[in-house]
């Protein structure tokens, strides 16, 4: 890449950068007055001051609309940046955590406790729960796709699809057996929703994410080494099966960790990337931590749709991100396979 050409990227990610954290401020600011009870914008400040004057506005705002607000921009960091470990590690555009399985096995979990009323750790039961299954099908996964200790995108797809079929009938098993609280709790939290987001919830997830978002950022300037070929960063003093292992880890950790408190939305860390990726280029020194910010305002975004598109209900947010992430997925498989064909 000649200097001017260098030059020139290096302005695009400034400039994208800046978009995306303008973005993120004004969404953050739609999302904290727009709703069934709309907050006006003269009163917004004066809500965020908690004025008494504006008590009713201060409750909505404090008590429902800001940890929804913070939880959304948490889980799409969490699920975006997921998504960019995974693609880095593999060189591959298909890969995203609810492809390989983990939001499903993270399902399952979930759907466990909720079944049979499980509550050996109070509110945190079903999202540890959660954590926990999404943790053992990642291992599970890897672990069938590694084959001669190399593991290939596409088998990790189609192992991945595998699964994903296998916790689906799981779900469903469950869902049969479950009283009809239960399975209408099951049937919402597999479609994602932040609907009754609390404090305790954000205040729980936010250490876990945050720490595991700042290793990402940390180590992403690593997966550009392996971009290069696991000889050539081995020679750059990478240990390329322990940062594979580690990388894996810490995806997972980022996924499971959204889907254990917002339900299972998926695509976010399929579409997030690939969109950066087109303007930023690959280099996972920016594309990281911008697709935290870019999965932040399209979670908050599909938020705002699933609480305003009908009124007086609270759409699940997996519908509007599917809606654009099935189509995404389609045209990303179809390219990789075009590809390989001329290979």
């Amino acid at each position: 890449m000649t200097g001017t050409a260098l030059a020139r990227r290096r302005r695009t990610r400034r400039i994208a950068a800046a978009i995306l954290v303008a973005l993120l401020v004004v969404v953050f600011l739609a999302s904290l007055a727009i709703g069934q009870f709309t907050i006006g914008p003269d009163k917004l400040w004066s809500a965020l001051v908690r004025d008494p004057a504006v008590e009713l506005e201060s409750n909505v705002l404090w008590q429902i609309r800001t940890p929804r607000t913070v939880l959304a921009v948490l889980v799409g960091a969490a699920l975006a940046v997921s998504g960019a470990l995974l693609q880095g590690l593999f060189g591959n555009p298909l890969a995203e955590p609810s492809v390989i399985g983990v939001t499903s096995g993270a399902g399952v979990g979930a759907a466990v406790g909720i079944v049979f009323g499980l509550g050996f750790a109070g509110t945190a039961t079903i999202p540890l729960l959660a954590f926990a299954a999404g943790t053992v099908t990642t291992v599970l996964v890897y672990c069938l796709a590694a084959v001669g200790g190399e593991v290939k995108v596409v088998t990790l797809i189609l192992i991945g699809i595998a699964v994903n079929a296998v916790a689906g009938a799981a779900t469903s098993f469950l869902v049969y057996l479950a009283p009809t609280t239960s399975r209408d709790q099951i049937i919402f939290w597999q479609m994602g929703s932040l609907n009754g987001a609390q404090w305790g919830q954000v205040a729980t997830i936010a250490v876990p994410i945050l720490v595991s978002l700042a290793v990402s950022i940390a180590i992403s300037g690593k997966l550009d080494l392996l971009s290069l070929g696991e000889r050539a960063a081995g020679h750059a003093g990478v240990d390329v099966r322990t940062l594979r292992i580690f990388i894996i880890g810490l995806s997972t950790a980022l996924a499971a960790a959204a889907v254990a408190f917002a339900g299972v939305i998926g695509f976010v860390g399929l579409i997030v990337p690939h969109i950066l990726r087109q303007v930023v280029g690959s280099g996972n020194r920016w594309l990281v931590p911008l697709s935290a910010l870019g999965g932040g305002v399209l979670v908050m975004g599909a938020d705002i749709a699933a609480r305003t598109l009908i009124p007086f209900s609270d759409l699940p947010i997996g519908i509007f991100t599917a809606v654009v992430g099935g189509p995404t997925f389609f045209l990303l498989l179809r390219r990789t396979l075009l590809k390989a064909g001329r290979v």
